[in-house]
C-alpha cells in the first residue's frame, strides 16, 4: 500500500439535526482550518439521535460544495450505489467535478461508493432492500458502467476522478475494491488492517491490478484516542477521518488531529 504517502484528514459533516446554513458555515471553517477532505453521507435520515430529526440529502449537497469550496476534496463517505442509476452517478460526479475546478482548472470531487445498508432508506424510498449479496454483486455490476459512461461524457472529467469504496467483506468487497478503488475505507481495527491487505493483494492478482497504490482510510475517534491512530498509522492507515454531527458541529477534535497529521507529516 503506500506507505510513503503523507497523512490526509477528512472530516464527515454528518448532515443531521442541524439547519444548511450550519452545515454550509461548517464547510467553510473545515476548509479555512486546512483539512484535506470534506466528507458527508448518503442517507436520508439520521442515523442517530432523533430518528426524524433534521436532515439532508447527499449529493445535492455535494454540488453546493463544489461551488462554495476553494481547495478542499469533497465527496460522499460514502454514496449508495442502490439509489442511482450507473450512468446518471456517473454524470452527476462529472458535473460536481467541473463545478468544482475553479480555478486550477482540475475539480476536486472524490467518487465514494458502497453498497448500501440502512433499510430504513430503502423501505421508506420504494427502493428494493434485497440481500447484502444482491447489493453487493449490484454494486460490482455498476462501477464498470460509471466508468464507461466517464469515457463517453462531453466534456469527459477534468481528472480521473478517485474511487473510494467502504466495506470490509473479503469475499466480495475487496474483490471490488481490488479492480475499482483508489481509497479503500472501513472501520476495521488496527490489529486487522494486515489481514485484510493481505486478501485485497491476493484479490489484485486475481483480477490483474497492482493494489499497492490503494490509499487505505479508516476512522479517527475523539482526542485522546491517539494510541488507536499511532496503531493504524504503522499498519498503513494513510487518510483518517473525523466524524461531526449536528446541531453543533464541535472542531476541537478536528483541529486535534490536524496538528497530529501536521507532525506526522513532519
Amino acid at each position: 500500500m503506500t506507505f510513503d504517502s503523507p497523512v490526509r484528514i477528512g472530516v464527515q459533516v454528518q448532515p443531521q439535526h442541524a439547519t444548511y446554513q450550519t452545515i454550509r458555515d461548517t464547510v467553510l471553517r473545515i476548509e479555512d482550518l486546512g483539512a484535506d477532505v470534506v466528507f458527508n453521507w448518503d442517507h436520508f435520515f439520521p442515523l442517530s439521535g432523533e430518528p426524524d430529526g433534521l436532515h439532508f440529502e447527499a449529493w445535492t449537497m455535494l454540488g453546493a460544495w463544489a461551488e462554495q469550496t476553494e481547495r478542499i476534496e469533497f465527496g460522499c463517505l460514502v454514496g449508495c450505489n442502490s439509489y442511482r442509476n450507473a450512468d446518471l452517478q456517473a454524470d452527476m460526479a462529472r458535473t460536481i467535478d467541473h463545478i468544482s475546478a475553479k480555478g486550477s482548472g482540475v475539480g476536486r470531487f472524490v467518487f465514494g461508493t458502497g453498497a448500501g445498508w440502512f433499510e430504513r432508506d430503502y423501505d421508506e424510498y420504494g427502493y428494493e432492500f434485497g440481500t447484502p449479496g444482491t447489493r453487493l454483486n449490484a454494486l460490482a455490476g455498476a462501477l464498470p458502467r460509471v466508468r464507461d459512461r466517464w469515457a463517453k461524457l462531453n466534456p469527459p472529467p477534468t481528472r480521473d476522478i478517485p474511487i473510494m469504496i467502504g466495506g470490509k467483506g473479503e469475499q466480495k468487497t475487496l474483490r471490488i475494491v481490488a479492480e475499482h478503488a483508489d481509497i479503500w475505507h472501513s472501520f476495521v481495527q488496527p490489529d486487522e488492517i494486515a489481514h485484510k491487505l493481505d486478501v485485497l493483494r491476493r484479490w489484485g492478482d486475481e483480477v490483474g491490478r497492482d493494489v499497492s497504490q490503494i490509499t487505505v482510510s479508516n476512522e479517527l475517534g475523539r482526542r485522546g484516542d491517539d494510541e488507536r491512530a499511532e496503531a493504524l498509522h504503522a499498519a498503513g492507515t494513510r487518510l483518517f477521518t473525523v466524524g461531526i454531527s449536528g446541531p453543533d458541529y464541535d472542531l476541537a477534535p478536528v483541529e486535534h488531529w490536524l496538528a497530529w497529521r501536521d507532525a506526522k507529516n513532519g
